[in-house]
């Protein structure tokens, strides 16, 4: 039986989104979000190219059957879905990979903020450089996590009929993958290993996937993307917060 309060994971993104207008925290909002402006700039100009290419190469997998070809707007549509779910989290992938120092240290402020206790005495731009090989080897744990998965939902879509069920399952895996992304940002800063990460979250799945649900949809829509990343580490932080005490009690 799934655990967990869906609708209180729910509400996490938009707290997010109230924290990051706070004065202390702004710095490390707004040298993230200049990078996922340029970063976001390219993506976009490769992107219209990749995407038709993509659609077209999935299409052909298809096989000649009339009936097949007569649902071809709904391949397109089902197809479509899928490959902007993947463009979305290939986005937050490479945007927080690139922007990970500064998002683990924003962890850290917001839980200062919402808890008034330190997280790591050892605060400021030395510690940001001495752990940033410790937090890019995180980023890559979450990557070699996520892209096996990916592969196996894409061989899954590209079989007919069942590819029908593809977009949701693809959807629900992003939903479940925004939250173990974000959450770890305010786990490794209290040095929980990223296996007792994922067995957390799953024992409080509904929490997580309600978390991480609005985040996926944020990451789909233009422009909105590039402001939800540093809120979701704030609402992520949040949860870490909340979820934790709601747990021991």
């Amino acid at each position: 039986m799934l655990k967990g309060n869906f609708f209180r994971g729910l509400g996490y993104l938009g707290e997010g989104f109230r924290l990051i207008r706070l004065p202390g925290l702004r710095l490390f909002v707004i040298i993230p979000l200049v990078i996922n402006i340029l970063l976001f700039g390219l993506m976009f100009y490769f992107m219209a190219e990749l995407f038709s290419v993509l659609i077209a190469g999935a299409m052909a997998w298809l096989p000649d059957w009339a009936w097949l070809q007569a649902l071809d707007w709904l391949f397109w549509l089902l197809y479509g879905v899928v490959i902007l779910l993947m463009l979305a989290y290939g986005f937050v992938i490479v945007a927080n990979l690139i922007g990970s120092p500064f998002y683990g240290y924003l962890a850290e402020l917001t839980e200062k903020h919402l808890t008034g206790q330190e997280v790591n005495p050892d605060e400021g731009w030395a510690a940001l450089l001495k752990d940033t090989p410790r937090i890019l080897w995180r980023e890559v744990q979450k990557i070699a996590y996520y892209l096996p998965r990916a592969l196996g939902l894409f061989i899954i879509g590209l079989i007919p009929v069942v590819n029908l069920v593809a977009a949701l399952l693809w959807f629900l895996f992003n939903s479940w993958m925004m939250a173990l992304q974000y959450v770890d940002y305010p786990a490794d800063n209290h040095k929980v290993s990223f296996a007792r990460l994922r067995r957390d979250l799953a024992a409080q799945r509904l929490s997580a996937l309600g978390f991480g649900l609005p985040v996926a949809l944020a990451a789909m829509v233009p422009v909105l993307n590039l402001v939800v990343v540093p809120a979701a580490v704030c609402g992520a932080t949040a949860y870490w917060v909340r979820e934790n005490t709601s747990n021991q009690q």
